[in-house]
């Protein structure tokens, strides 16, 4: 769910950051007038514990609030820093002190968040971004009863500002409103809000797309302040040329018959035949689908080749799926999509769910329903495609991506701590680079929680991790009585032998390591960050633990993977970040020498050579149309702003002089 959460105050870099000193949950401290912040204290900094960040002077209360008051828990002393820190903030003439607010409650309010307005914490509405008596948390200034609670959450739900603002997530005129809240950025020119307007109206349940809309908006708004024109331009890319959903029946191993939903999204073909990946996974949605083609066709179109963008896929789920049902799902997707597909038109390529073994199964279908066998889809077999690097290609493009950025830092990668979240290809091939590059990964993450290893990765240890990942194994020790399809499998293979394979999972296997559950890798000390999972997998709270923690670069694995909130936390603290329709063009680039010099197999050295020239190429792209609308080198928006202005303007001029197409 996209929340507005807590924002502070962190334009200021690293002053208002060292405030923030723990990696834990935010606790609201007081209620009333007004609010402070404190963090939580963590376990293991235990002089940390019993010092509070923020303190409210004692003051007079009235007599109305005194019962609720005079038992009110006192605030201990600051460290001379942080007072003179609170000296510096204008004081109030009364305040309230009412009791700390039970977190039972924290549902109630999803409505508001918290921000600093001149210098004071105020409570925000999350909709209509105003604050004052009738967007309060408790407007009656005490903790009250749970039905004055509902009441306060209902005065606010029919104030008139709120109502304004909740017009913009109206559906339709029976006023459709969407599942969940989406998070509105405010921008500063009202041509960039009518585009943000206009998509929010068209398509107010697509909450990945919409999230992924506003964030191009916001880079592009000095851009279109320059140069009005493009409003239109911009509303006519943020149009799909061509949606298509399908159904897909299939047998499962016992002849029952499962259906479920195909997408394609033909972003745009502008500059070229579309390029993009299939994505299988039960979450798979229309709204994903849209967002993954949108950040396509912004990253071919910012790399070294004239291309479009599209992505697609289906909520199938081939995790627990034997080979002959993946092949039999396989076929019946592709028999509706090669209709659409060719190598001058859109090729699709590898994306989460989506490996070897289905890229083969597809391609054998497209072959069989099309007739002929030109061109290829880009990641399959070394017999049947082209580049032998072609699956290593986004990874290793990452962390070339993450050197050029610390070349113009004059530091380098080697032993510098990093965590990966993911375990996929990416993840897998990041790790394999920057283990040669000598830097210190030390974690990598899957859906049930995330393994670190203080000593860091080794080859030895990734072929240990690939190991478990090829057996369809958790990183974590799984007991084999932990579920009955294991005691199976034992009268099956042999008790020894299947304890064995089983009980040797990585954290078991090396001292050092640890698997959490249930846990992502934010929480550990790194200089730079790879996330390589999903989108919106770094959310605010962990965007501060990235920051506490000595995160100073962020390089974007997978699409979109920090919130809004996220960003602005990370931006805000002076952390550089590669966008991923910047340092992910490695694929793209692998995909094209793969389809362009279609019978040479590459060696090593000469494809990496050549994907570091492309990705130099596209690094110093962005950072010319960052400069180009003043945004300097080191400033944390230079390559995410740069990059989408370059991509941008690149499509724009093309669909200006196709005309009206």
């Amino acid at each position: 769910m996209l929340i507005p959460v807590v924002g502070l105050g962190m334009n200021s870099a690293m002053d208002d950051i060292s405030l923030i000193q723990q990696r834990h949950h935010l606790v609201v401290r007081e209620l009333g007038g007004e609010i402070d912040l404190e963090i939580g204290p963590g376990d293991d900094d235990s002089s940390f514990a019993h010092t509070p960040l923020l303190t409210i002077p004692a003051q007079e209360s009235s007599a109305d609030d005194h019962d609720e008051s005079k038992n009110m828990e006192m605030v201990s002393q600051l460290p001379n820093d942080d007072q003179e820190l609170l000296k510096s903030i204008p004081a109030k003439r009364k305040k309230k002190v009412v009791k700390r607010w039970r977190e039972e409650w924290a549902d109630t309010y999803k409505w508001a968040y918290v921000d600093m307005k001149e210098g004071t914490t105020r409570i925000f509405c999350s909709i209509c971004r105003e604050y004052g008596r009738k967007h309060r948390r408790n407007p009656y200034g005490n903790e009250g009863s749970r039905n004055m609670q509902m009441s306060a959450l209902e005065e606010h739900n029919n104030s008139l500002l709120h109502k304004e603002a909740l017009r913009l997530q109206l559906a339709s005129k029976d006023k459709i409103i969407a599942d969940k809240p989406i998070y509105v950025k405010a921008l500063m020119s009202k041509s960039a809000g009518s585009i943000v307007e206009v998509a929010l109206k068209r398509d107010p349940n697509e909450l990945e797309f919409i999230q992924s809309v506003q964030e191009v908006i916001h880079s592009l708004e000095r851009v279109i302040s320059k140069n009005s024109s493009y409003v239109n331009t911009m509303e006519r890319l943020l149009e799909p040329e061509r949606t298509i959903i399908f159904r897909v029946p299939w047998l499962d191993d016992r002849g029952e018959m499962h259906v479920n939903r195909g997408f394609r999204v033909q972003f745009n073909q502008t500059l070229g035949p579309c390029r993009g990946g299939l994505r299988f996974h039960p979450l798979m949605n229309l709204s994903i689908a849209k967002f993954l083609g949108f950040q396509q066709t912004l990253r071919t179109a910012l790399s070294p080749y004239r291309l479009g963008g599209a992505a697609g896929g289906s909520d199938f789920d081939p995790k627990g799926k034997s080979d002959n049902e993946i092949m039999h799902f396989c076929q019946s997707y592709m028999d509706e999509l090669y209709r659409y597909i060719s190598p001058d038109k859109d090729l699709p390529s590898e994306e989460m769910g989506v490996g070897t073994r289905e890229m083969g199964f597809l391609y054998g279908q497209y072959r069989r329903l099309a007739g002929h066998s030109q061109g290829s889809f880009t990641g399959p077999r070394l017999n049947w495609s082209g580049s032998s690097l072609r699956t290593e290609a986004t990874g290793y493009g990452l962390v070339f991506f993450a050197q050029l950025m610390l070349a113009d830092m004059n530091k380098e990668l080697k032993g510098l701590r990093c965590v990966v979240s993911g375990s996929g290809k990416i993840a897998m091939h990041v790790l394999e680079k920057l283990i040669a590059y000598g830097a210190l990964p030390i974690t990598v993450s899957d859906s049930k929680g995330y393994l670190v290893d203080e000593d860091g990765f080794d080859f030895m240890k990734l072929s240990f991790l690939r190991d478990i990942k090829a057996q369809h194994r958790t990183l974590r020790f799984v007991s084999p009585f932990e579920n009955i399809e294991f005691i199976f499998t034992l009268i099956v293979l042999f008790f020894y032998e299947a304890f064995f394979l089983i009980s040797r999972d990585y954290s078991k296997t090396y001292a050092r390591a640890k698997y959490y559950d249930e846990a992502k890798p934010w929480n550990e000390r790194c200089d730079v960050a790879f996330p390589c999972a999903s989108q919106n997998e770094i959310d605010h709270s962990d965007a501060i633990s990235l920051v506490n923690l000595g995160c100073r670069i962020l390089v974007e694995g997978s699409n979109m993977p920090c919130t809004s909130e996220a960003l602005d936390v990370l931006k805000g603290a002076n952390v550089l970040i590669a966008p991923s329709i910047a340092a992910g063009t490695g694929g793209v680039v692998a995909g094209e020498l793969e389809l362009k010099e279609y019978n040479l197999n590459w060696a090593p050295e000469d494809f990496e050579s050549k994907l570091q020239e492309a990705m130099k190429q596209t690094y110093q792209r962005a950072l010319k149309a960052a400069a180009e609308f003043g945004y300097q080198k080191e400033s944390p928006e230079a390559l995410i702003h740069g990059s989408v202005i370059s991509a941008f303007l690149t499509i724009a001029t093309s669909m200006s002089e196709q005309g009206c197409v």
